[in-house]
């Protein structure tokens, strides 16, 4: 289960810093290179879309490492670096 969690932190993709709520908003801007401003909207609009939006960013809360690398699905399974 370690190394799924190792590649995900390999993939470079972080919460962003500039963060309203979970930050994946803001991780998506970055690396993107978008608007975050731009990207909130996008996300927004796509929980009009039933379950496929709302499941989408609760997946990516779950699977997305923070700044310092910890991500949220590996500390509720007890694996926590």
């Amino acid at each position: 289960m370690t190394s799924i969690f190792d590649s995900l932190r390999g993939l470079g993709f972080r919460r962003g810093p500039r963060r309203l709520l979970a930050g994946i908003a803001g991780g998506l801007a970055e690396r993107s290179g978008l608007n975050v401003w731009l990207v909130r909207l996008a996300l927004l609009v796509s929980f009009l879309l039933p379950v496929v939006g709302l499941g989408a960013y609760i997946a990516a809360w779950l699977l997305t490492p923070w700044q310092d690398g910890r991500i949220p699905l590996e500390r509720v399974l007890g694996g926590d670096r």
